[in-house]
């Protein structure tokens, strides 16, 4: 897993080339190094995804989001009216920033409770 810091968030990238995998590694093994900080997933290598491997990160979103933290999937590829409204997929890690910095003023405000 390649961890890139940014001002308020970390983008996580998969090493390896199995989607599942690397969601299955970040709820089960490397949360304790990313639950403290807004999160985006950067699966942009993967182009065309299923909603089953979408899905696969919905717990560990729930999970984070549960802890005022928020959590972006990046993906460009997948048709959004498919993706339950739990999940917040965008297309590019500028607008995965962009969602993080509102999530950061709502927080602030005290208004950010559900997506």
């Amino acid at each position: 897993m390649k961890i890139t810091e940014r001002e308020n968030y970390i983008v996580v990238e998969d090493d390896k080339n199995d989607v599942l995998g690397f969601s299955n590694y970040l709820e089960n093994h490397a949360y304790d190094e990313i639950k403290a900080k807004n999160v985006v997933v950067d699966i942009l290598k993967y182009g065309e995804l299923s909603l089953e491997e979408l899905l696969s990160f919905l717990q560990l979103s729930n999970q984070h989001r549960a802890n005022n933290h928020s959590f972006v999937i990046v993906n460009d590829t997948i048709n959004i009216d498919q993706v339950p409204e739990e999940l917040m997929v965008v297309p590019t890690l500028l607008e995965a920033g962009d969602v993080i910095q509102m999530d950061e003023i709502q927080r602030e405000l005290g208004g950010l409770d559900e997506f």
